[in-house]
């Protein structure tokens, strides 16, 4: 073979580079590799350090598990195409693959003859008819010449099958690969692929010897996005780190090996325009090439940006859209580049990109790049002119915001900053510093001001009276900002629906917290239509999801203290839901939901499932803010009640004692008179469970109360202190039933059968009885039974027996009795479900468990759920008495 050169052919070309002691094992890319081979091309592409040769060079020491071991050629950025060819010849002569000797070789340095690609096209054609050739072109970029990718092209197409090829690169090669890829001949491992997932990155740390937790390696994983080089720099340095976890929480990439490893291998590699380029676009998290062009005084943005993204230069694009992206460490370390080569240009960059950002209408974008330029009017007044304020409390940019406005000066000029300084404080609950900067807000306020300021000023107003529990200042509040709202345009106001959200829920818990549970409701109700408008700003609706999930949350603990239990649970459920959807941090998070469904599980009768829900809700409480006054006194009450069914009086009385009135009470008042009442009743019921009447009076009288709660409550404390005619008048002196919920309502009732018996009225005690065994029909209630105290549930008892099931009808035909009289058992709480009812017809058969499983194709542990179900519903513990009961109400 004639060399185009006499330099002497370099060896180390020819070698795989060796495998790394610490090596991940990625069988699925090498499986990919093996199958890749199979046809005449293998694409692997990504930035440099994505592990493209580390991967090839093992899959290769593997031998490929192909026909015949692959064949390894480096390729030098500056090869001419004579000498290429001739380093392929000999790594082909190496690789002991025989050609004619009629192939011959390159004679110039410059360049081949189409006669010599012909040649060697026909010679591998021919050797490798039985064993394809398998060659290996590592690091072969876009910097070869066209003629060079053309010439390959040309011999792997007319090759017969004989040559495969695999080509390692950072940038897409100029062969023609749509081609390749309408005809299905080519296998691609891009960047996305090569990325190390958790699993990868949790093998190399072990490599290390080095044992992070989950959260560690997560962090890791997010950090570098999973580039290779960047996770193996990173495991490098935390060897020699005292601590590992805090070095991955803490680690400065400018400051490593990895800005090293970046500058040299990236941002050197460009030519000196599109290196400051690179320096001034890294100010922003992502660019546009218009922008790029007002950053850089230059128009050469969108053919930059496209090169760079097409060559893996740690920049993409953003989802097929003009937009781009750098990787998070490249762009920490091009800033700490550009502060140490251009000082003082950063903040220029800042305000540039945040006046470009804001006539494009990048509300946030803008909002933060002037924030980091210490432009402070600029961001705070684009904030507040835009009705934007409420983005500091909710959304997904939330957090953003409140970091970029982070070192806001207490002295800034103008209006805006002293409003988002006094937001700022309200975020993180310091109302001392949010009454110092509300007032430096005031002093700059005037009749003048625009209406977005005076609104602000309002909506700040009403979420410090929540945050205050102070109704008086929430409502002056609210009021202020229903009439600024009137002078401002619809479609401002509907671009950011959160503001009338964020204010409607406050006022709502507000409201609440009060004991006004008909204006909790109307706000509440309307916070949640507020958050259900379609917003015309996109994304906007990501911002309505905290005080929707709030909203929801309130409006169902308004629906179960006026003992609406359905529509209590529907809400709950609701904001449970968006809670979840949404991801909502620990933080932001309320127990209101579960504490709810705890209220409506414990009334319905099912008290582990009211346990479980009121764990939950101390649970997620305990990680997020303090609870509202309405949801710790419900909390106490529910928790108490759950103590006293559990037989523990004892840690009833300390449930109830534990909770502080300064959780529940305004900063400068008392604890609300329902609050104070509602912990009373709670009280009163565990001193009847211990059989101690006059105690529960004392505390009933102790915390005096209009109320019907608190005047059933001192009724039944009275009947059982054995004052039943004081118990009598309780009751009378209660309002009519549409002004009770449902639980007070079945109270009444029950109180008032015992009484009735008591006198020796059966008749009506009887249908008292039957009255509110109706009234709790609709809601499911089960809890007033068995709080009505021995007599009710004596007497549910006596009415189950079984009676004649047969009666003689008005002419005289014998028929099944439906509805029993008020003599006979009352109607069971809740209607058997069909399912249910088609178990209990089985059961009637005398069937076993297992045989009703089998006949209804059921597992038997289901039917034993049926069968408790049933148990319960109709009152009974037996299944034979099930049957009978069921059929003495007519249900067989």
């Amino acid at each position: 073979m004639a060399r185009p050169q006499c330099d002497p052919m370099l060896t180390a070309r020819f070698t795989a580079p060796a495998v790394p002691k610490t090596l991940v094992h990625r069988p699925e890319l090498l499986e990919r590799l093996t199958a890749g081979v199979q046809g005449p091309l293998t694409l692997i592409n990504g930035p440099a350090g994505s592990g493209k040769t580390v991967l090839t060079a093992h899959w290769a020491a593997a031998g490929g598990r192909a026909p015949r071991p692959p064949l390894w050629l480096t390729v030098e950025p500056d090869d001419a195409p004579g000498v290429f060819w001739a380093y392929v010849l000999e790594a082909l002569n190496r690789g002991g693959v025989e050609l004619p000797a009629a192939v011959g070789g390159p004679t110039r340095a410059e360049g081949v003859t189409q006669s010599f690609l012909v040649r060697l096209a026909a010679g591998l054609a021919e050797s490798g008819s039985a064993r394809p050739v398998v060659l290996v072109l590592d690091q072969f970029d876009t910097a070869q010449p066209p003629a060079m990718t053309e010439g390959l092209d040309f011999v792997l197409r007319h090759a017969a099958g004989g040559l495969r090829i695999v080509l390692t690169s950072r940038t897409d090669s100029l062969l023609p690969l749509h081609r390749y890829r309408a005809a299905g001949e080519i296998a691609e491992i891009r960047h996305a692929d090569l990325r190390f997932t958790h699993a990868d990155a949790e093998a190399l740390l072990a490599e290390h010897r080095l044992h992070l937790s989950q959260a560690g390696i997560r962090l890791l994983v997010q950090r570098t996005e999973g580039w290779a080089a960047g996770v193996r720099l990173c495991a490098l340095a935390m060897q020699r780190s005292p601590d590992p976890e805090a070095f991955v929480r803490q680690f400065a990439a400018d400051r490593t090996t990895i800005a090293d490893y970046l500058l040299t291998e990236v941002l050197d590699a460009q030519p000196p325009a599109t290196q400051d380029l690179l320096l001034r676009v890294s100010v922003t998290d992502r660019v546009h090439p218009d922008l790029a062009d007002a950053l850089t005084g230059r128009d050469d943005g969108a053919r930059t940006l496209a090169g760079l993204a097409r060559d893996n230069a740690f920049l993409e694009q953003v989802d097929a859209s003009a937009w781009y992206r750098l990787h998070p460490l490249f762009a920490e370390v091009l800033r700490a580049h550009l502060r140490q080569r251009h000082p003082g240009l950063e903040q220029q960059l800042h305000g540039r990109a945040a006046r470009w950002l804001a006539g494009t209408g990048r509300l946030n974008e803008a909002v933060v790049q002037a924030a980091a330029a210490g432009d402070w009017p600029f961001a705070a007044g684009r904030l507040v002119d835009a009705l934007a304020i409420g983005r500091l409390f909710t959304g997904l940019e939330a957090e953003q915001l409140n970091r970029a406005f982070a070192p806001l000066p207490a002295d800034a000029q103008g209006a805006a900053p002293a409003l988002v300084g006094a937001a700022a404080r309200l975020v993180v609950q310091d109302l001392s510093g949010y009454e110092e900067a509300v007032r430096r807000a005031d002093s700059r306020l005037g009749p003048d001001s625009g209406a977005p300021a005076r609104l602000s000023r309002a909506f700040l107003g009403v979420l410090a009276g929540r945050a205050a529990r102070d109704p008086a200042a929430t409502e002056a509040a609210a009021a202020d900002a229903e009439r600024v709202l009137g002078e401002l345009p619809a479609p401002l106001l509907a671009a950011h629906p959160e503001l009338r959200a964020l204010l409607l829920a406050a006022l709502g818990a507000v409201r609440l917290g009060a004991g006004r549970l008909d204006g909790a409701h109307s706000a509440l109700t309307a916070a949640v239509d507020a958050c259900a408008e379609p917003a015309t700003e996109p994304g906007t609706e990501a911002g309505t999801r905290y005080p929707l999930c709030d909203a929801l949350g309130s409006l169902a603990l308004v629906e179960l203290l006026r003992g609406r239990l359905g529509r209590a649970a529907e809400h709950a459920r609701a904001s449970l839901v968006v809670a979840e959807r949404s991801a909502l941090p620990p933080g932001r998070r309320s127990g209101t939901g579960h504490l709810v469904l705890a209220g409506v599980a414990f009334e319905q009768g099912d008290l582990s499932a009211a346990r479980s829900h009121l764990d939950l809700a101390t649970a997620v409480a305990a990680a997020g803010p303090c609870p509202e006054p309405a949801a710790a006194v419900q909390a106490a009450v529910v928790g108490a009640r759950i103590a006293v069914a559990e037989g523990d009086a004892e840690a009833a009385l300390a449930v109830l004692a534990r909770l502080r009135p300064a959780r529940m009470a305004p900063l400068a008042g008392q604890a609300p008179a329902w609050a104070a009442d509602a912990l009373a009743v709670a009280a009163s019921a565990v001193h009847l469970a211990r059989g101690d009447a006059e105690a529960a009076l004392r505390v009933l009288d102790a915390a005096p109360c209009g109320r019907p709660e608190h005047a059933l409550a001192r009724a039944r404390a009275l009947l059982a202190a054995g004052r039943a005619e004081p118990a009598a008048r309780e009751l009378a002196g209660l309002p009519a039933d549409d002004g009770l919920a449902a639980p007070v309502r079945v109270g009444v009732r029950l109180l008032g059968a015992e009484i009735a018996a008591a006198d020796g009225r059966t008749g009506e005690a009887q249908r008292k009885l039957a009255e509110a065994v109706e009234l709790a029909r609709p809601e499911e209630l089960r809890r007033p039974f068995a709080d009505g105290g021995p007599w009710v549930r004596r007497s549910l008892r006596e009415t189950s027996r079984p009676t004649p099931r047969h009666s003689r009808t008005a002419d005289g035909r014998t028929g099944r009795t439906g509805r029993t009289g008020p003599d006979g058992p009352p109607p069971v709480v809740e209607a058997l479900s069909a399912r249910e009812t088609e178990v209990l017809r089985q059961a009637a058969r005398m069937l076993s468990t297992e045989e009703i499983a089998a006949e209804l194709y059921l597992s038997a542990n289901t039917v034993k759920t049926h069968l408790k179900s049933i148990y319960r519903k109709l009152c009974v513990t037996r299944r034979s008495d099930a049957v009978h009961r069921a059929q003495d109400l007519g249900l067989l």
